[in-house]
């Protein structure tokens, strides 16, 4: 017979208030979740005596433990069953027989994969990489917008998904820490395959050993009522298992009243608004019916307000480096068509170039199994990362736009759905380019709906009553939240892109989808306006790959870095002397290089090293970076150490090899002939350097000036710096838009590239000749 009454054990009572305290109620609190008119039968529990069976049953739940754990001395299986099955052992056999018959229909459902993009199915056991729980939903914490205001671009895209100081644990473990798990996840983090995952590794025996896996997808439950006319899990598992032999209809009912069923329910969010009443209810009866079994639940965050009492909330984290690494590896060797050598290296490829300074916006946006498949798949194509970002991004938003539903057959029922593909874009676009151009990556929720509204206006000639707009508003954001996630509630009430490089796309789009060339023009000068501001950099990158033509933006980019140091006469005098210093070496580098090495020479000494340069730059340059070195060790670092002064010979003797110029090498012997013999001792060394240094130092920066025309003393004040810093930092924006694959005219590049870096007075004669 089966204890009408239980009672924990000591180390179930820690347990259960440790349970208890995580949840943060208080004892009236727990007793209104299991519908108890009074807190005696908690503090029974709580305290170790003796509580009716159901009860304890029930606060086990809510609470997310394991009964069987809490139990002091738990009875092995649940009440005698009829139809000749026992309990105890019986059950052990009835689990391994269902398990063996059901095998092949639960390696059909979840055993194969059909990745987006890819003509072959591959095995889970190829491809899966255990995902990581986040306890704490970001969405459901209050955090104030003006806290976010000064998050930077890397802890902009982490913020509320989990990598900021927050605990994280495997998928499994919460599974088995929780028997009512309710996963929620952004589109494409894994939320389907984490279940698939366990039905496979339960029915093996590998997870929950003691159990049978039913995996159900409620999209398909929600249809079969339209042939069945109810809303039955028990009635459909009874078909499902028909399908596979289970005749008797009692067999599932015995491993349900016994405890021995993990029901793996996915998609809350696909069923369609007029069914999901109807299914949350019979999934809550379900659950409070055979509340002895393993339950979880997957649903999109954005629609966790269906809510499910007893059900903890968990949300999927993103991927951290080492299962993107994990993942990587399976999917080149689950994909390549030689072999899985060949797969290892090229995931090793993958992972060295992911690495890499210039590609740091890719390794912020493949977080999740979705946009890392995409990289993958575009990776092996081309053995490197697009050198047009906007491309990958477009596929990537193709993907949630559009494909990802649509690969799975989900139908969504709202206001949002009758927009056409190019309404979200614009939609988006216009959202993107108003909030970025005010420096909002952060908005709270009226002010987003009031981006909505705006636009729907322009949808429809006829008026829109402001409360219908209101809620239509409402509903447009929920659904945009929930259908592809590329905007998020990072907090409550707090709304961004869910990627800072979405943004930045849909902003750059927005530019480029300008309606007519007058409206173009107008964006392009608007852009241009943010050149010295470093936070458009990557929308100048992205607008200069997404023009047909990008000649125009590249001269207004041009002429704007120009006028930046056009009115200051001292700035200009600089340029002049770079440009002239550039002049005498015999075979100019291009680009420019010649002059950007001499400001930077002389704007920052030590700029440049001359082990560095040596396979780049012309052999005077090289001895001019030698020559900067020199004076940086001999004259900057005023160390009068015996060490010191050996290094400075030596610096000079190495010099001495590459000087050409006779007069030169005469004036550098004789500075060398006047410091102390390195075979005399230390003490008369550093002597002579103490009491020489200063006079000796100042006659080898006039020789140098006077031979090389280099070590002018430029003074900058703190205005003027700032000015060469956005001077220096926009000709740099401008050659890496030049270097984009952007489409640039032959001729409008060459001229950009002959024209960098110089004074006002040498490009004005250019524009005459």
């Amino acid at each position: 017979m089966v204890k009408r009454s239980l009672q924990a054990s000591e180390l179930g009572i820690q347990e259960a208030k440790h349970a208890f305290a995580l949840k943060g109620w208080t004892q009236e609190n727990l007793a209104g979740e299991v519908n108890l008119k009074t807190r005696q039968p908690i503090w029974r529990f709580l305290s170790g005596q003796s509580v009716e069976r159901h009860v304890f049953l029930e606060l086990c739940s809510v609470l997310g433990l394991d009964w069987r754990t809490i139990a002091m001395s738990p009875p092995e299986a649940s009440p005698e069953v009829g139809n000749g099955h026992a309990a105890g052992s019986n059950l052990d056999v009835l689990v391994h027989k269902v398990r063996s018959q059901r095998r092949d229909k639960i390696q059909d459902q979840c055993g194969i994969l059909q990745l987006l993009d890819i003509s072959r199915p591959v095995s889970i056991d190829d491809i899966y990489v255990d995902v990581n729980i986040l306890e704490e939903i970001a969405s459901q914490q209050s955090v104030a917008i003006e806290d976010l205001k000064s998050l930077g671009p890397e802890e902009f895209d982490r913020f509320g998904l989990g990598v900021i100081d927050q605990k994280q644990t495997s998928g499994t473990r919460a599974v088995e820490t929780y028997t009512k798990l309710r996963v929620l996840g952004r589109p494409g983090v894994g939320k389907t395959t984490f279940l698939q995952y366990l039905a496979i590794q339960c029915n093996r025996g590998a997870f929950a050993a003691d159990q049978v896996p039913v995996f159900i997808s409620l999209k398909d439950f929600a249809e079969e009522f339209k042939i069945s006319g109810e809303y039955s899990l028990l009635s459909y598992i009874r078909r499902e298992w028909l399908t596979s032999g289970l005749t008797d209809p009692t067999m599932i009912e015995t491993l349900l009243q016994a405890g021995r069923i993990m029901m793996l329910l996915d998609g809350m969010d696909e069923v369609l608004k007029q069914e999901s009443a109807a299914v949350l209810r019979e999934i809550r009866r379900f659950a409070d019916k055979y509340h002895s079994n393993r339950f979880v639940v997957t649903c999109r965050t954005a629609m966790q307000k269906l809510r499910l009492r007893g059900f903890t909330d968990v949300e999927i984290a993103p991927f951290a480096q080492e299962q993107i690494t994990a993942f990587a590896q399976k999917w080149f060797v689950a994909f390549t068509k030689t072999n899985t050598q060949s797969g290892q290296a090229e995931a090793s490829q993958f992972i060295q170039k992911l690495d890499l300074p210039e590609n740091w916006q890719f390794r912020q946006l493949i977080v999740t199994p979705l946009f890392l498949h995409l990289a993958c798949w575009v990776f092996h194509g081309q053995a490197k990362f697009p050198t047009k970002r906007s491309e990958f991004y477009r596929q990537g938003l193709d993907l949630l736009l559009g494909k990802w539903d649509e690969a799975r057959g989900v139908e969504r029922d709202d206001i949002y759905r009758d927009f056409l593909l190019p309404q979200k874009i614009k939609l988006l676009s216009q959202i993107a380019a108003a909030s970025f151009e005010r420096g909002q990556y952060f908005f709270e929720q009226r002010v987003l709906e009031q981006y909505i509204g705006d636009y729907m206006r322009t949808l429809t000639d006829a008026p829109i009553e402001p409360e219908a707009l209101q809620l239509d508003s409402e509903a447009a954001l929920k659904a945009m939240e929930a259908q592809h996630g590329l905007l998020i509630e990072r907090a409550r009430g707090v709304f961004s892109f869910s990627y800072l490089a979405f943004q930045e796309y849909f902003t750059a789009r927005n530019i480029v989808a300008s309606y007519n060339l007058q409206a173009l023009e107008q964006a392009l000068g608007g852009l241009v306006s943010h050149l010295t501001d470093p936070h458009w950099r990557e929308i100048f990158l992205l607008t200069t790959a997404m023009l047909r033509s990008a000649d125009s933006l590249m001269q207004l980019m041009k002429r704007q870095i120009d006028a930046l140091v056009a009115n200051d006469p001292y700035l200009q005098e600089f340029l002049t002397w770079a440009s002239q210093k550039s002049q005498t070496i015999p075979s100019p580098p291009k680009v420019a290089t010649g002059r950007a090495f001499y400001l930077a020479l002389a704007r920052t000494p030590h700029a440049a090293s001359p082990f560095v340069l040596a396979n780049t730059l012309d052999q005077g340059m090289f001895l001019d970076a030698a020559l900067d070195d020199l004076l940086v060790e001999c004259a900057i670092d005023q160390d009068p150490t015996f060490a010191h002064a050996h290094a400075c010979g030596d610096a000079l003797n190495n010099i001495l090899v590459i000087v050409l110029d006779a007069g030169f090498q005469k004036s550098l012997q004789q500075l060398k002939e006047q410091l102390p013999n390195s075979t005399q001792s230390q003490n008369r060394v550093q002597a002579w350097w103490q009491a020489h240094q200063t006079v000796w130092v100042e006659q080898l920066q006039t020789t140098i000036a006077d031979y090389r025309q280099i070590h002018h003393r430029w003074q900058f004040n703190p205005e003027q710096q700032q000015t060469l810093q956005h001077y220096y930092d926009a000709n740099q924006l401008l050659l890496d838009c030049l270097r984009s694959n952007s489409e640039v005219t032959a001729t409008v590049r060459q001229e950009i590239e002959a024209t960098l870096l110089l004074p006002q007075k040498e490009l004005e004669a250019r524009e005459w000749e």
